[in-house]
């Protein structure tokens, strides 16, 4: 799994940090997502997807490996 962010789609709402912390987190300034491991490991392949589903702007893009 490859994850990437949009951060100009990004609203801020902070779904993704709520599913997934490990993952991603937010800019104090702002609320922008910020993408803390792009790669993450198996055991956070569900919640990163979940992070994806939950995002009101799509910001945020998950490729699945071959």
């Amino acid at each position: 799994m490859k994850l990437s962010v949009d951060e100009d789609r990004c609203c801020g709402a902070g779904a993704c940090v709520l599913a997934a912390p490990e993952v991603f987190d937010q800019r104090d300034e702002d609320g922008v997502v910020v993408l803390l491991d792009d790669t993450p490991g198996d055991d956070r392949h569900a919640a990163a997807r979940e992070a994806a589903a939950m995002c009101p702007a799509a910001a945020i893009e998950v490729t699945e490996a071959p």
